[in-house]
């Protein structure tokens, strides 16, 4: 079973339009990818996605977050990469793909380092097709 870390802008653009970010977040819902997550990962999520510009409701942001909990498993946040980052904000998520050995799926590829873990939400919908 493929294990991700899922970047903030892939649950913004899954709450907007139908899609390959709503298709994967529908595969954590079924139990057939495993997300993996900090507590500062979780606090990013609530903060961006209750931002009032996104117009997303308490309850379907709560559905989404609660998703991510039950199907996913919670692991340390305290940082351990010293790798150069393009944007410092995003290395919670870096660090938690390397510590879950984890794919990294976002919607921006460039704010990580290029490594193989580092996927689009295209990239990463061929992986779990063909893995099939």
């Amino acid at each position: 079973m493929h294990k991700v870390v899922l970047d903030t802008n892939i649950l913004v653009s899954s709450l907007l339009a139908p899609g390959t970010p709503a298709s994967i977040v529908d595969l954590v819902a079924q139990g057939r990818i495993i997300p993996y997550y900090t507590d500062l990962i979780l606090e990013e999520y609530w903060d961006v996605l209750l931002k009032e510009k996104f117009g997303f409701t308490t309850l379907q942001v709560t559905r989404l977050v609660d998703d991510i909990v039950k199907a996913g498993f919670a692991i340390d946040s305290a940082s351990s990469s010293s790798i150069k980052m393009p944007d410092e904000d995003d290395r919670i998520f870096y660090d938690a793909a390397v510590k879950a050995a984890a794919y990294l799926v976002t919607g921006n590829t460039k704010h990580f380092p290029a490594k193989p873990f580092v996927v689009s939400h295209v990239q990463f919908l061929t992986i779990y097709q063909n893995a099939g």
